[in-house]
């Protein structure tokens, strides 16, 4: 396996990541997978590891990196906003691009619970950047609702006047939440007209799987592949629920022909 620590700067930050690239002239398809809140480029039980050697074996490269106030990145969580994110992830995405081992014509985004939403969103923005987009447990409609129901069964006061919200040790910032409020998520995703893989757990405890549903009515216009896989849960934390997850990944984003 090529598994390699990796950064990038971004407006005066250093971000971390791994990349994973196959061994050979290339250019190679890639695939970059954005982290979900709170989480790392590892995510639990190190599913995006394993996604990522799993790509690297069909001849697939792979880049993952921590947000800024995520993981090993600079910065810390109370200044974590989605748009800060997403501008992010955009630099992560031109990064890739410039990667002279990359196919540049087949890149890929897969993002998992709020960076299923973040990549819907960067597709949108640049749908001609993007070959593939695929969306596991992805974060949609009323996010700041989402958000707010997790910090209250955290014990939080989300109507307490305070700057920030202590979610599982991370500081939530009341401008994370403000700054929820402007999207529409499904619109934005609109201009996407690619592949789109949406898989889901039916049991998900965090964002409802007919969040699936309103990807495919109002972003994708039913012409999304949609996937429920019965039991999961937001994270697909069994075995049996991970292996089905990667398999539906690995042979969506397979190289054609």
């Amino acid at each position: 396996m090529t598994q390699k620590a990796v950064e990038l700067i971004h407006q005066g930050r250093t971000l971390r990541g791994t990349e994973h690239v196959p061994e050979g002239p290339g250019p190679f398809p890639a695939v970059v997978l954005y982290h979900g809140f709170t989480a790392t480029r590892i995510e639990p039980h190190r599913l995006f590891v394993k996604i990522c050697r799993r790509l690297e074996q069909m001849g697939i490269a792979s880049f993952r990196f921590d947000f800024s106030g995520n993981g090993e990145s600079d910065g810390d969580f109370e200044e974590v906003t989605i748009s800060c994110e997403i501008s992010e992830a955009h630099a992560i995405l031109d990064r890739v691009l410039a990667d002279a081992r990359v196919d540049r014509s087949r890149v890929a985004l897969a993002g998992l619970s709020m960076s299923g939403l973040i990549a819907s969103q960067v597709a949108g923005d640049r749908p001609s950047d993007v070959h593939k987009l695929a969306l596991m447990a992805p974060a949609g409609g009323n996010v700041q609702e989402i958000v707010s129901n997790l910090l209250k069964e955290s014990g939080a006061d989300v109507h307490a006047p305070s700057a920030a919200y202590d979610y599982q040790g991370n500081w939530v910032s009341r401008a994370l939440l403000e700054d929820l409020r402007t999207f529409d998520v499904y619109k934005r995703a609109q201009a996407y007209r690619g592949p789109v893989l949406i898989v889901h757990g039916c049991q998900d405890e965090v964002v409802p799987s007919q969040t699936a549903e309103g990807y495919q009515a109002q972003s994708y216009f039913g012409c999304a592949k949609v996937r429920y896989i019965d039991g999961a849960n937001h994270t697909f934390d069994r075995s049996g629920w991970e292996s089905a997850l990667i398999e539906e990944l690995v042979d969506f984003l397979k190289p054609e022909g």
